[in-house]
Parts: C-alpha cells; structure tokens; sequence
C-alpha cells in the first residue's frame, strides 16, 4: 500500500506557501513555527536571506513565565513578538503559517501580533 506520511504532507503545504509568500526588507516575512513544547516567531528578509527579528518561548523573559505551545501562549508571544519587532523598526509583514492551518494558537499568535502594531 502506498500511503504518504503526515511530514511529507505538511513539507508540501509549506513549499505551497512559501511559493506565494516572500519577505523583503521593507515588508519581512513573519514566520512562526509551533512544536510540541515551544513557539519560535522570526521576522525574515528573504532577499538577503537575513534574520531581523527572532523570539521563542525559550527566551529568558518568557521562560520565567512558563509559556506553552498552546492558544494562552501563544497570545502572550505574539504580543511579545509584536513589540520587539516594532523596536527593530519594523511595521509592516507578511504572515508564514508553516503549513499550519489559520485557526487555533496560528491565529491568536497572529491577533496578538496585529494589537501589538504589526501590520499584516
């Protein structure tokens, strides 16, 4: 039987997305990955191909705050996000689901991020 697995599925969704969605320095692509445990949230130019803005739960700050990978946590990092991004000079991006779907923790990270003064 020929049955395709649940990763390749999911790296095929992100080739899809990635496929429309491209950061520049002036509009970075915000990108934000959920695991098990954690939330990674990073702000890229791809043209350069250059970090701008990067923050996880694993960060010092919000450690002490016991985030989880969960909707809670995910509308703390988002808020979080939101500010640090602004700090960096950045307004404006382009939202990178990672082949998750918009709904649940996606878009309450992505709410919090909007009411933080992101622009997407």
């Amino acid at each position: 039987m020929n049955t395709i697995h649940k990763s390749k599925l999911l790296q095929k969704r992100r080739w899809r997305i990635r496929k429309k969605v491209n950061g520049t320095a002036a509009r970075p692509r915000l990108c934000v990955k959920f695991s098990a445990k954690h939330i990674y949230a990073q702000a890229i130019d791809d043209d350069s191909g250059a970090t701008l803005a990067f923050l996880s739960s694993l960060d010092a700050d919000l450690r002490k705050k016991k985030l989880a990978a969960n909707v809670a946590g995910a509308k703390e990092l988002g808020t979080a996000f939101a500010v640090k991004a602004v700090a960096a000079g950045i307004s404006s991006v382009v939202f990178d689901r990672s082949g998750a779907r918009y709904h649940g923790k996606v878009k309450q990270f992505a709410d919090a991020a909007r009411e933080g003064g992101l622009q997407f």
